[in-house]
């Protein structure tokens, strides 16, 4: 160091940087005045900065020249400035640098020290002088020193390695404090380890959980699950993930674990539905947007008072803890109660607000708008997924159910696959194609087509072959099914439960489909969709607890339709050998064949619509979309052990049941028009028996003399369809369903611009 002359440079504060400039060829005149800036090339702009994930993005770099006078070296500093496209501020006294950086904070400062009797750089940032080492200078600020070199490349490389060395670094340092910043505020458990699994970081979620000193398993790369302890000594089930860091020279520098309680996989999921209730599903959500109405904000969090709340929260705590059976439930309870106690007022009611929602018993069902908003769909969720409004006094409209279920007379010799007219036969030809015209059987076998048409799904998939049972058996059996069906009902009857077996069958020759079920599954799918709504009497299951009905009472005005379906289709069945097509089963296997059928029957009920859609989602779609993003799409493996989950399978079977019974908006344009008029006639019948009984009308906007119907099936597609076949789709790849939904929403969308009311438009 001794008495050469030199130049200390010291990096400050917050740092940024330029683009660099185009080279120039000439020095700037340097401004003699002091404090005063020299105006720099105009080719100023953002420059990116790549950060591991992160893009940082550096403002133009500031440099300030503290020269007593004007040289070749302030003015080869000034050059190297001009070429790097740095902006250049220049001051000739103490007092106007300090007054200078205070205004502007500029990234480097560089200090003529040649010439003391001017100023004393070491004092203009430090008060006084310890020692003649270097020292002094890097605990005043300074980091560099430069021997005088007035040559403007030398000075222009020196700015430059300043630029990409201790400046660059200081960007990516405080990204790390924004880093850890958002490390600290996440509801996730985070810890970092060195090589040696020394824990460096953990953050607030992390020690409010599992408590600092918690063991973990070691190893360089690994994911699964292990028990930890919380700090109130309970033990915490973990999902962990643990990924190795690589850091200088190849080696594994630290560790990074995240750690989260098992049932709270799909947290952020839940975060983001919070916000948009269009979140419900994510897959391909983009496909058809234009369908969709604005988002709702289904599930508000607004804090309440903070009055009683911390009694509320340890009164709750003392009835969950006293509980001897833990259900999921009950346990999300619990962790939910253990994060208030060390919670911030404000989340601590919001999470009190959790608790009152979770308590309720419609979790996936979202809040809709007033019914000023959106009558339609109001009315179609009063009658499609409510028991109805009872009523206290003892005038019930008693609605009998007493006619007998028989076999027809007129059926009593069945028919063979080989006897089916010509006629029926070739209505049937293109059965296995999803554009197969339900309605033209339905015109050739007399209002009997699915006897017909389940002889032949049934025949194709082995369904004999599966039960034991000879042909003639299942042919008696679909027949006193069909005869149980109402063929006064418009929409209601055996047409619509051909349709629901077609669709079905259709759904399972998809290969995704293929994949997830078993041949009892199959089985089963067929024989629920053939009896999902035998004897149905046209009437809602609103309208039946309103009536007070024989129905009603049996099944406590709980899915009564759907239950009487399941337990005819079965008194039906074993009531005559003749049509048991269960009588050659095994007892397991028919006990287990059974149970799929209820199930899908009864999932066909609307009040648990958005429960199956949200399930599947979350449980199928998302891990699946998982796997395709990491690229293990093609690991036939990987989806096996996700569809092959026996509760993902029950799923998959719901699915597909439910997509089945309400396709007709992904049928093409006539047939969906044909079964909207069959629907409405039969929404505006239960209106006018209503009226007549003095019962309350559980679906006002259909009165046959004010309806629009357009209306009606844009609310039906919006509320209930979209979400659930993009989700269908997104499963097993329907394009072609997907783009009859889009042609007939943009159909009813049309008619309802026009302000019309009916099917169809008035001929021009």
């Amino acid at each position: 160091m001794g008495c050469a002359s030199s130049i200390h440079i010291s990096d400050r504060v917050v740092y940024h940087s330029g683009k660099e400039a185009e080279d120039s060829h000439s020095p700037p005149q340097s401004n003699t005045h002091p404090g005063l800036p020299i105006k720099p090339s105009n080719k100023s702009s953002l420059t990116e900065v790549q950060f591991g994930p992160m893009k940082l993005y550096e403002d133009q770099l500031q440099v300030l020249l503290v020269f007593a006078k004007e040289d070749s070296q302030s003015s080869g500093f000034c050059w190297a400035c001009e070429r790097a496209n740095f902006r250049v501020t220049v001051a000739r006294t103490p007092e106007s640098a300090l007054h200078s950086f205070l205004e502007k904070h500029h990234d480097l400062i560089i200090i003529d020290h040649r010439h003391s009797r001017n100023f004393d750089a070491e004092a203009l940032c430090r008060p006084d002088r310890e020692e003649a080492t270097v020292m002094p200078l890097l605990s005043a600020g300074f980091n560099r020193r430069y021997v005088e070199n007035s040559n403007v490349m030398a000075c222009y490389n020196e700015l430059i390695q300043l630029h990409h060395g201790e400046i660059r670094s200081q960007i990516k340092l405080r990204a790390c404090n924004a880093i850890f910043t958002a490390l600290e505020q996440s509801q996730d458990a985070i810890e970092i380890s060195s090589e040696d699994q020394l824990i460096q970081y953990v953050n607030p979620a992390y020690e409010s959980v599992m408590g600092i000193n918690n063991c973990i398993r070691k190893g360089k790369e690994w994911q699964g699950l292990y028990y930890a302890k919380k700090k109130n000594g309970d033990s915490v089930q973990q999902n962990v993930k643990i990924t190795p860091v690589i850091g200088q020279g190849g080696k594994v520098r630290h560790y990074v674990s995240i750690n989260r309680p098992l049932n709270d996989n799909n947290k952020s999921e839940r975060s983001s539905e919070r916000v948009q209730a269009e979140s419900q599903t994510d897959i391909q959500s983009s496909k058809h947007k234009d369908r969709r109405k604005g988002s709702l904000d289904v599930r508000s969090t607004t804090s309440r008072g903070s009055d009683g709340s911390s009694q509320r929260r340890h009164s709750s705590m003392a009835r969950i803890h006293s509980m001897t059976i833990e259900a999921p439930i009950t346990k999300v309870i619990n962790i939910i109660n253990a994060a208030q106690e060390s919670s911030p007022m404000p989340v601590a009611e919001a999470l009190d607000r959790v608790l009152e929602i979770l308590r309720t018993t419609e979790l996936y069902s979202p809040q809709l708008g007033t019914k000023d908003e959106d009558p339609h769909t109001n009315d179609l969720v009063g009658g499609l997924m409510t028991d109805g409004l009872r009523r206290l006094s003892g005038n019930e409209y008693i609605f009998s159910t007493k006619h007998p279920h028989h076999l027809p007379s007129h059926l009593t010799t069945p028919l063979s696959l080989n006897d089916i007219p010509p006629r029926v036969a070739q209505t049937m030809e293109n059965e296995d194609s999803w554009d197969f015209d339900i309605f033209s059987l339905e015109a050739a076998t007399m209002k009997r087509p699915l006897t017909y048409l389940g002889l032949k799904i049934f025949s194709r998939f082995g369904v004999c072959e599966f039960l034991s049972c000879p042909e003639a058996t299942l042919r008696s059996w679909l027949q006193v099914i069909e005869a149980n069906y109402h063929s006064s009902n418009s929409y209601h009857n055996s047409t619509h439960a051909a349709d629901v077996l077609h669709a079905t069958a259709y759904f399972l020759c998809k290969e995704r489909v293929k994949q997830s079920v078993d041949p009892i599954d199959e089985v089963a799918a067929l024989i629920a969709a053939t009896v999902h709504d035998v004897d149905h009497p046209g009437r809602t299951n609103s309208f039946l607890c309103n009536a007070g009905s024989e129905l009603a009472i049996l099944y406590n005005d709980t899915a009564v339709l759907e239950s009487h379906h399941a337990a005819l289709a079965f008194q039906l069945s074993t009531r005559d050998d003749k049509c048991n097509i269960f009588k050659n089963m095994e007892r397991n296997e028919y006990r287990s064949l059974r149970q799929a059928i209820i199930d899908m029957v009864l999932a066909t009920e609307m009040t648990k619509h958005f429960e199956h859609v949200n399930k599947f989602v979350n449980s199928i779609n998302k891990p699946l979309a998982a796997l395709e993003e990491n690229g293990a799409n093609g690991d036939d493996e990987a989806v096996k052990g996700i569809l092959m989950v026996p509760e993902n399978r029950i799923l998959v079977k719901r699915m597909l049941i439910k997509c089945a019974d309400i396709s007709n908006p992904c049928r093409p344009l006539e047939l969906c028009i044909e079964w909207a008029g069959r629907i409405s006639e039969e929404y505006f019948a239960q209106t006018d028996e209503e009226k007549r009984q003095g019962l309350p009308v559980v679906m006002p906007v259909f009165d046959r003399k004010t309806c629009s119907i357009p209306k009606s099936q844009i609310s039906f597609i919006d509320y209930f369809i979209t979400d659930m076949f993009d989700a269908w789709d997104a499963f097993a790849d329907l394009p072609n369903l997907m783009q009859h939904l889009d042609n007939n929403f943009k159909y009813w969308k049309g008619l309802d611009e026009r302000k019309l009311h009916t099917l169809r438009p008035p001929p021009e």
